[in-house]
């Protein structure tokens, strides 16, 4: 297993997709959720800060329990599309609609980070283009009915079923699509 810092790694998400990503860069690192984060923003805050808000926000959450030796990762991911930002869907005909809305058009994917310790705190974020080719309502509806889009920006997994037969172009990183941005992860746990 690589060493990238002396510190202990705290993964603040109960995310299976971020935990895989961090898993992948071989850091070993714990994972620590609290119960009902707070993740409202400030309804003027230009959208594409909006992640990288929520982000830091949630670090605050847990700063009090942070030990010395330990940096703690929060993120947040929300997809735009026209002006509108896609959080997660409230249901699955939210889901539905949303997929809807994606179908035949080009979206970003914006993922903001958040590295803390008591003495520091760095953040950023990533920006994916994703272009969806049409789907039909069988379509949405099967993977509405087979996956779980609850839990995800914009009511998809890029790496599951509709990843594979909806997704025609993706510019930029494919791991901040799956939500997080492991490459800048990576090189920012380097410099801490």
């Amino acid at each position: 297993m690589m060493k990238i810092t002396d510190y202990r790694i705290v993964l603040a998400s109960n995310s299976p997709r971020r935990k895989e990503l961090l898993a992948g860069i071989d850091i070993a690192y714990e994972v620590r959720t609290l119960p009902d984060v707070d993740e409202t923003f400030p309804e003027m805050l230009p959208h594409e800060e909006v992640a990288e808000f929520l982000a830091r926000k949630k670090a605050d959450s847990y700063l009090a329990a942070l030990k010395e030796d330990e940096i703690l990762i929060t993120a947040d991911t929300i997809v735009l599309l026209n002006g509108d930002i896609l959080g997660k869907p409230t249901d699955k005909e939210d889901a539905a609609h949303m997929l809807h809305r994606l179908a035949g058009n080009r979206h970003r994917v914006i993922t903001g980070v958040c590295l803390s310790t008591h003495k520091k705190q760095e953040y950023f974020s990533d920006v994916a283009y994703v272009t969806f080719g049409n789907l039909s309502d069988e379509e949405i509806a099967y993977y509405v009915s087979q996956y779980d889009p609850l839990d995800k920006a914009g009511a998809y997994g890029v790496q599951e079923w509709i990843g594979y037969v909806a997704v025609e172009k993706i510019e930029g990183s494919y791991f901040n699509v799956m939500g997080l941005p492991i490459h800048k992860v990576y090189r920012a746990l380097k410099q801490f």
